[in-house]
């Protein structure tokens, strides 16, 4: 069997690829990997939340599973659209690496616990919310590109230090720049952060969707995951919402916390729920309803009148 792995050109996106790649290979399977470029690689110079969260970083990809010139794409879990289009289906998530967001910076004694005001470079409406909720001493500034980029505009003095994903970091081998791992219950990441995400066409066999999910999906991380994006999907989430997510399971149950904070950071909701491992998408759908009840419907709408897309 032969598969065509569409991704996006990154350092870090090629990362995955292979590690998909090696995957697909111990299981005996022929491969080819595809490069594509997305708008999100393609527009530096305004924010995700400028450009249209749908789709950034995997349009062209999924133009191509369309019409067959790759069989699947591989993507970063937490960049992916809370909704796919009724052609494409998610068929496996890789095992999880840790979730935590991370201070990187070339001086690694910078803590945001210090109370000492520095400039952190993030382009994650997030990210910034958190930092003006729990740190309003620090400034940010938008900082787009890839992480090789990011870590040049570091090294140009643009910023004291970068807000990453721990797993990115990691899998480019720059924990030696981290200060700071930052505590899950401040910094809950973005839905699915950590894990990668394998994507194909509806109409794609099924002998090799069997064979994909086979050597590809963890179980564990895809109830995890199915949970928090029933959760991001219920709340209509995006780049440009600041919600996040987090499930972990224990014994037979699921625990998800999940939340949505103002975009001036002034009002953070969070709310937990547990349930069976049998029902990941009910207990990710039921977290939303709690929090859309106790007010995270006039946050999105507010945020959506900031964006313009009330």
């Amino acid at each position: 069997m032969h598969i065509k792995i569409g991704t996006r050109g990154s350092k870090l996106a090629l990362w995955q690829a292979y590690y998909v790649e090696d995957l697909l290979k111990k299981g005996g399977v022929d491969t080819e990997i595809v490069i594509i470029e997305t708008k999100g690689d393609q527009i530096l110079d305004r924010s995700l939340s400028k450009i249209g969260s749908k789709g950034v970083f995997t349009q062209e990809l999924e133009d191509q599973l369309k019409d067959g010139s790759i069989d699947i794409a591989v993507h970063s879990a937490k960049d992916l659209q809370s909704q796919l289009d009724d052609a494409f289906e998610l068929i496996a998530f890789t095992e999880r690496e840790k979730a935590n967001d991370v201070l990187v910076s070339h001086n690694t004694d910078l803590s945001l616990k210090s109370g000492e005001t520095f400039v952190v470079g993030t382009s994650s409406t997030r990210r910034i919310a958190v930092l003006k909720h729990f740190y309003p001493q620090i400034k940010t500034v938008d900082m787009r590109g890839n992480l090789q980029t990011r870590l040049r505009k570091l090294e140009e003095g643009q910023c004291d230090a970068l807000l990453l994903a721990y797993a990115g970091v990691h899998r480019m081998e720059y924990d030696d720049k981290i200060a700071e791992h930052l505590l899950l219950d401040e910094f809950t990441p973005a839905v699915g952060q950590g894990s990668v995400a394998i994507e194909c066409a509806v109409s794609l066999p099924d002998d090799k969707k069997a064979l994909l999910k086979q050597l590809l999906n963890h179980g564990p991380t895809e109830i995890c995951l199915l949970t928090e994006r029933a959760f991001l999907k219920r709340l209509q989430g995006g780049c440009s919402i600041p919600v996040f997510g987090l499930a972990a399971l224990h014994d037979d149950q699921i625990n998800i916390s999940g939340g949505i904070i103002s975009l001036d950071g002034a009002e953070l909701i969070r709310k937990t729920q547990s349930g069976s491992t049998n029902y990941p998408e009910e207990l990710g759908t039921a977290l939303a309803d709690e929090l859309l009840e106790a007010g995270a419907d006039r946050i999105l709408l507010e945020i959506r009148k900031q964006n313009g897309t009330a």
